[in-house]
């Protein structure tokens, strides 16, 4: 992870970023639960266990490269395999994207165990 990132965003970015994650998260799990309530229900449950488990990824900010490329491929396949309107699902796949190329930000899972980190040296001669 250290290696796709410089840094994680601190401060307002990575307030953004951190809000960007929750937004993203939300939206996933009202989609798997939304999923749950229509069509096939072995492909349903298929589907909510797979927007779900996402969400809870993007939501600590654990493997949000990986996690944000799944969201935007689900999303593109569910703007093209579901009847009616795409945008939430375009939307959505943007978020995932956005969120795959930039970093979770400093208050992330992936941050406390990929970002930097500070070993101080003391004087043994004291």
């Amino acid at each position: 992870m250290r290696r796709l990132f410089s840094s994680f965003a601190r401060g307002w970015p990575g307030a953004s970023l951190l809000l960007m994650r929750l937004v993203a998260a939300i939206a996933l799990v009202n989609q798997g639960i939304s999923r749950l309530h229509s069509g096939d229900p072995i492909k349903a449950a298929t589907l909510a266990i797979l927007w779900i488990g996402l969400a809870v990824l993007l939501f600590v900010g654990l493997w949000t490269p990986v996690a944000g490329s799944l969201v935007a491929l689900a999303e593109v396949w569910a703007a093209f395999s579901h009847a009616g309107d795409p945008w939430n699902c375009i939307l959505l796949g943007t978020i995932g994207v956005a969120l795959a190329v930039l970093s979770p930000g400093a208050w992330s899972v992936d941050a406390r165990l990929f970002g930097w980190k500070r070993i101080e040296m003391r004087d043994w001669q004291s």
